[in-house]
């Protein structure tokens, strides 16, 4: 059996997928922004819990930033670069600060 010549890979694929992944992600991300606000403002605000509560939107702004410039740069280029360390770093930071940031309103 011989291999035939090898198909060329789509490039517009990966990039749309990984656009699409930025955007569920930054949904997600919103959904729990909100959900973080409602906790900190059910019961009666609290200073503290205030100030988790904006901590978590300024988070979520944060990762609004970097997940908008990663989808316009793979919306503009068929070949776009690729994720930098500093803007994975900055992104996971996010993600896991919002995440001890709902531990603390939850707790």
């Amino acid at each position: 059996m011989s291999a035939g010549p090898e198909q060329e890979r789509d490039p517009g694929l990966q990039p749309e997928r990984t656009r699409l992944a930025w955007r569920r992600t930054t949904l997600a991300s919103t959904v729990s922004a909100v959900l973080a606000v409602k906790a900190a403002l059910h019961g009666g605000p609290s200073a503290s819990r205030i100030v988790a509560g904006a901590l978590c939107g300024a988070l979520w702004l944060a990762f609004l930033l970097l997940a908008h410039r990663r989808i316009h740069a793979l919306a503009v280029s068929s070949s776009p670069a690729a994720l930098t360390a500093r803007h994975a770093a900055a992104a996971v930071a996010c993600a896991a600060a919002t995440a001890v940031c709902a531990v603390v309103l939850v707790v």
